[in-house]
């Protein structure tokens, strides 16, 4: 892990993952639709986040937008 924090924010309409070991995360679906985010739906305009907790985390967040958009911001 690098010294200094990385951070990735953007929009993403097809599945993924936030990667193991972030420090912090907030996803919002900007859609008109449901999504999933780690197995749970997150519904059309409803965000969520993982925060900072004094250590990275030790599992991957995956993420499914279907036919949503959700706007994910993390901090590696």
């Amino acid at each position: 892990m690098d010294v200094l924090a990385n951070i990735t924010e953007q929009e993403f309409t097809e599945a993924g993952e936030i990667p193991i070991g972030f420090l912090y995360a907030s996803i919002k679906n900007v859609g008109t639709v449901s999504a999933a985010v780690n197995g749970v739906a997150l519904a059309a305009g409803e965000a969520k986040s993982y925060p900072f907790v004094g250590k990275p985390y030790g599992a991957a967040i995956p993420y499914d937008p279907k036919d949503a958009t959700l706007r994910i911001l993390y901090i590696l």
